[in-house]
């Protein structure tokens, strides 16, 4: 089994601008899956998002999360992160949190922009803390 603290997996994860595409459940139980923009911080993915959004609410009701991580050309691959989710809605870490996100996806000139905009009230840090990480990291080798 792979880990996150696995310098392989962080340079995976890490790479570009590759989206995270997160698994949750809806209050009815029904499976959904979105797009998320991330980084990693310690042993956590981390990522923000609306305290009332469809995911903010099911993070909230039960913090058990799913994301996968794919390179979509050959060689191929992914990494798929299981745990558990730890939330905050401290106005700093929202800021701080928003602007290294939009550092990675928007670049550093639009980060601040990005940041102010995004961590505001009503917005929750989210750090997936890894029960289970898998790494397939060439799959048409």
């Amino acid at each position: 089994m792979a880990s996150l603290s696995d310098p392989r997996v962080r340079e995976f994860l890490s790479t570009g601008t590759r989206t995270g595409k997160l698994a949750f459940t809806a209050a009815d139980g029904r499976p959904l899956v979105t797009p998320v923009w991330f980084v990693l911080e310690d042993d956590a993915v981390v990522f923000n998002t609306g305290d009332t959004s469809a995911k903010g609410r099911s993070i909230t009701r039960d913090g058990r999360l799913s994301m996968i991580v794919d390179l979509e050309e050959p060689p191929y691959g992914y990494v798929q992160v299981q745990g558990k989710a730890e939330t905050s809605d401290d106005p700093g870490e929202l800021v701080r949190t928003a602007t290294l996100i939009a550092e990675r996806y928007m670049g550093a000139d639009r980060a601040e922009e990005f940041g102010r905009r995004n961590g505001t009230p009503g917005e929750l840090v989210v750090r997936l803390v890894p029960a289970k990480v898998t790494a397939v990291f060439d799959i048409s080798g």
